[in-house]
């Protein structure tokens, strides 16, 4: 971190991120000017008690703030809008001074602490993974890897582990989207307050509160021995994003490892790390939940294994249109990362570079593996498979790996099936395979896999991702208040179609998104549809007309509705395919709304739940 030392640093935004890069940057010696659209934003009350020798800027972003002063680096909070940072980032940029994010600082430190004392730099080095970085290198490449796990193992390295007996079935919930939109001024995105309490502390709220760690903080400051080598897990996606990070936290730590989950899902990725340097306690693995805001301009980041596990529209108006919204996600990746690739996704899967041709070698495709709801199709890749009417997650391997092929014949598969899909709790395909990504980048960091079959069956999914709230009159209601996005709402009605038809109450604030990908599975699995919310009528042109529709002018009025129109056996989903800024604070306020609603439902109906 001593790039940080006696420099002169801008800060633009103060939400959670800014704050905790604000901290970091003083933290290592730098003098930090913070500066915010707004003129008194939430946090400024707590960055002058923690940080008084930090300066304050409010107000427009101008060349200003650094043309003509000693700023000699920007970084900005993930939330702030490229066109509302234009002004100061294109400034900076034509005076060859770096702009970066949170991302960028985390990296930093981590190929930091990678660096060997120096009297070990001084001896001879060999030529390996293990080597050190060179100080040669740029210092915003880092190459994080598993301290004490291999790189990605082959399919048979795992594959041959049996797994444990598969106990009774038990079901619960959840998928996701990317929630609020960018339009908050200065503030950090946080959509998901969850975070897995696996050596982490809790998360930051969705508004952007302070940072949940101040009783690590406040420890004496401890810089750590270099030579730290974790493994790094990156997940990405428009959907799922905070189901797949912390199942990943809980399998990583079920199969004997410490491990810190930040990022999206909170806390803050620095503030994580220097609680963890600061007690002694960093983690052998990092699982990183990063928005597509926190991948747009990140430069040199190289998780040891990533995951874009879906992408559908969402936060154009952030990212001007579609190429650049998957050209942020595909950055997660970095250059040498190991792939994990939802192969259902074309998108996805174009991600994947054309093959680069070795010396004398066939050309050969960068390590990648791939999941989806099929039938695995090359050795290591995750998959589901139904035999005898029974379903389970499985992945492949040669059947007989000491048989030398030739490039072009075709690999014999040998199927291991892992688990019953029906020993998960969480509901759905959908929700299947992103147990199936969150097992791919557990296995790239070296884990065990029989102890995470166990874990698989225990995870019981995230608040308001497809969450079962209650049972009145044979209906059972689900809250999936997080699917904010088309695609959420898509692979809600998807995966829980398929065992019952469905009263789904849809709507909000649109984001300018195509609801036309709602009409097939509103076809296929939906009994009727109540809307709500300002984008009801844009939603209402693309439905099926022979499917009944509603519309409702608030929650409790839509709640009424879907029960009067469901039938035994159904389910009413509240899916809204959009933000909640219309008619609710947010997505958990939505959420606690309807489930009011469902218990007022209830005490109606004379039952008590």
């Amino acid at each position: 971190m001593r790039h940080l030392q006696d420099q002169t640093v801008l800060i633009l935004g103060l939400g959670a991120s800014g704050l905790a890069m604000a901290r970091w940057c003083v933290r290592h010696g730098a003098h930090v000017t913070v500066a915010d659209t707004r003129e008194a934003p939430p946090l400024l009350a707590t960055l002058r008690e923690e940080l008084p020798g930090v300066s304050f800027v409010g107000g427009a972003f101008t060349p200003e703030l650094v043309q003509g002063t000693a700023v000699r680096a920007v970084y900005r909070s993930p939330g702030l809008a490229p066109a509302t940072i234009a002004p100061v980032a294109d400034a900076a940029r034509a005076m060859g001074l770096p702009v970066g994010g949170e991302l960028d600082l985390f990296a930093r430190a981590l190929a930091d602490l990678r660096e060997p004392p120096a009297a070990e730099a001084a001896e001879p080095a060999e030529a390996s993974a293990e080597s050190p970085v060179s100080p040669d290198v740029p210092a915003e490449a880092p190459q994080p890897d598993a301290p004490d796990a291999p790189a990605m193992p082959e399919a048979a390295e795992v594959v041959d582990e049996s797994p444990p007996p598969v106990e009774a079935p038990e079901v619960a919930d959840t998928p996701e989207g990317e929630g609020a939109p960018a339009a908050e001024a200065s503030g950090d995105i946080h959509e998901a307050s969850v975070a897995l309490a696996a050596d982490a502390a809790p998360a930051s709220d969705e508004a952007g509160e302070e940072s949940a760690l101040p009783a690590l903080l406040a420890l004496a400051q401890v810089e750590p021995e270099p030579g730290y080598r974790p493994a790094v897990l990156a997940i990405t996606g428009t959907n799922g994003k905070t189901t797949v990070t912390s199942l990943l936290g809980q399998l990583v730590q079920r199969a004997g490892k410490t491990v810190a989950v930040a990022g999206n899902i909170g806390p803050t990725l620095l503030d994580t790390l220097s609680a963890h340097m600061d007690a002694q306690t960093l983690p052998q693995v990092w699982v990183l939940e990063l928005s597509s805001f926190q991948l747009a301009d990140v430069q040199g980041f190289e998780p040891t294994a990533a995951v874009v596990l879906n992408i559908t529209q969402d936060h154009l108006d952030w990212h001007g249109d579609m190429d650049a919204y998957v050209a942020a996600k595909a950055k997660v990746f970095g250059n040498s990362t190991f792939m994990l690739l939802n192969r259902d996704d074309a998108r996805v899967m174009a991600m994947l570079p054309p093959p680069v041709k070795v010396r004398l070698k066939a050309p050969q495709l960068r390590p990648h593996a791939t999941f989806g709801a099929g039938e695995p199709q090359r050795p290591g890749d995750y998959g589901i498979e139904t035999v005898n009417g029974m379903t389970w997650l499985v992945r492949a391997a040669e059947a007989d790996e000491t048989i030398k092929r030739r490039k072009d014949e075709e690999v014999e598969l040998h199927v291991q099936r892992l688990m019953p899909i029906e020993a998960l709790r969480i509901r759905g395909r959908h929700n299947a395979t992103n147990a199936l990504a969150a097992l791919g980048l557990a296995v790239a960091a070296g884990c065990t896999l029989a102890p995470m079959l166990h874990g698989l069956r225990e995870y019981r999914g995230e608040p308001h991702r497809v969450e079962s709230v209650a049972v009145v009159k044979d209906v059972e209601y689900f809250d999936d208040s997080k699917g904010t996005n088309v695609g959420a709402t898509v692979a809600a009605l998807t995966g829980l179609g398929l065992e019952r038809k469905l009263v789904l109450i849809l709507g909000g604030e649109g984001k300018g998104q195509d609801f036309s990908p709602l009409a097939d599975p509103v076809q296929r699995h939906v009994r009727a549809v109540v809307l709500i919310g300002r984008d009801a009528p844009l939603i209402k042109e693309v439905l099926p007309r022979n499917i009944p529709t509603f519309d409702a002018a608030s929650m409790e009025e839509a709640v009424t509705l879907a029960a009067q129109q469901a039938q035994t056996g159904d389910a009413v989903l509240m899916s809204p395919a959009c933000a909640s800024f219309d008619m609710f604070d947010n997505y958990e306020h939505r959420a606690r709304v309807f489930c009011d609603a469902v218990q007022a439902l209830a005490r109606d109906q004379g039952e008590v739940l």
